[in-house]
């Protein structure tokens, strides 16, 4: 073997020993990603965001400027997004995704429904480009709120809060979404083709919405000619509960009740039977 080749077969085969300059070494992020959901409703709510820390600085005032947009997190600028129509801070907001964007004050708010989510940050900022905006006064807190958290509280059938919680302040945003339309539409596409079930939930809906109790006992009685099941007698005397004749109730809650023995349910027996005893004072 010439000494060539020797040192050649020498340097390759030390190469290979070396070890790689190209390695990737993960670290943990100093701000990293969360993605909040939640179901409001029949809306989904989805909001994508980067968390900074507190560190023992000061945020509102020192590290987040009052007066300056501000893309309310780290990094990329935060997304939210709903897939229904919905109404936020008192503006409509079609169904769609969007950057969310704030200018901090200290005795007000203003929110900023962008309609350009591409941006690092606020990047290129129009406010030509915005869907809408609108004001929140912020509330202070005693306890301080280490790493940014947004978190959505206050959940009803139609309504809820989206807040921003860091140090020791608290935002918090009302959102309304459209519940009676949608809910109406499946009624009606779903009484197409009626079953027990179909009538029972349609019934379920409007006693605990509160609307026409007529048309819950109608769909209810409908849901019994076709199967007479202990959970829906009770439905349907809790309707008559609400509508007032209390005689009636009491009649489906006894007869419910009887049927719950018969399955081995006690839960609906109790129900039943505090029912009744809540009715009969109600009649005196």
């Amino acid at each position: 073997m010439s000494r060539f080749v020797l040192s050649l077969f020498l340097l390759v085969g030390f190469a290979f020993c070396l070890p790689s300059v190209n390695a990737q070494i993960t670290t943990p992020q100093p701000s990293p990603e969360s993605t909040l959901q939640q179901k409001v409703g029949l809306t989904d709510v989805e909001i994508v965001y980067c968390r900074p820390s507190k560190k023992g600085r000061e945020i509102y005032g020192g590290l987040v400027p009052f007066g300056e947009i501000w893309r309310t997190g780290a990094n990329a600028s935060t997304k939210i997004s709903f897939s229904n129509n919905v109404v936020l801070g008192g503006q409509e907001i079609p169904a769609g995704k969007y950057a969310l964007y704030a200018i901090p004050g200290e005795s007000s708010w203003t929110i900023i429904i962008h309609g350009n989510t591409t941006y690092w940050g606020v990047g290129d900022y129009k406010q030509e480009d915005d869907i809408a905006r609108f004001e929140i006064k912020p509330a202070m807190m005693k306890e301080t709120v280490e790493t940014m958290t947004f978190q959505i509280s206050d959940l009803t059938m139609d309504s809820a809060n989206i807040e921003l919680v860091w140090e020791n302040t608290r935002v918090s945003i009302p959102l309304k979404v459209e519940v009676d339309a949608l809910v109406e539409a499946d009624i009606e596409k779903a009484l197409q083709g009626v079953t027990p079930g179909t009538y029972y939930t349609a019934a379920s809906y409007y006693l605990e919405a509160g609307k026409d109790m007529d048309q819950a006992l109608s769909w209810i009685n409908s849901a019994l000619e076709k199967e007479e099941k202990f959970w829906y007698v009770r439905k349907k005397a809790l309707i008559l509960a609400e509508l007032g004749r209390y005689k009636e109730a009491i009649t489906a809650a006894e007869r419910s009740r009887t049927l719950a023995e018969e399955a081995d349910y006690p839960s609906y027996v109790k129900s039943n039977t505090e029912s009744i005893e809540e009715w009969k004072k109600k009649m005196k």
